[in-house]
């Protein structure tokens, strides 16, 4: 079962610090940012988007070899 939206909205600062903590290590992907976070995957994903479009992170190019993005902290002033 999803989270209420209200709650996701919520957490929002918190999450988005721990997933820049756990890029701060270097490019991950949406997968393995959800096994190091105890975060579903579709949520991480929403989180991922959210923190592209706003600047936080971006893709590096191309692909894995399973077809994922990896995405990495960009340095903000």
């Amino acid at each position: 079962m999803s989270r209420d939206i209200r709650e996701v909205i919520r957490d929002e600062p918190l999450v988005r610090g721990r997933l820049l903590e756990l890029l701060a290590g270097g490019p991950l992907t949406v997968p393995e940012l959800a096994a190091s976070s105890g975060l579903p995957e579709g949520e991480v994903m929403v989180w991922m988007m959210g923190m592209r479009k706003y600047g936080y992170v971006a893709e590096e190019k191309g692909t894995t070899g399973d077809g994922y993005y990896r995405y990495a902290a960009v340095r903000r002033s």
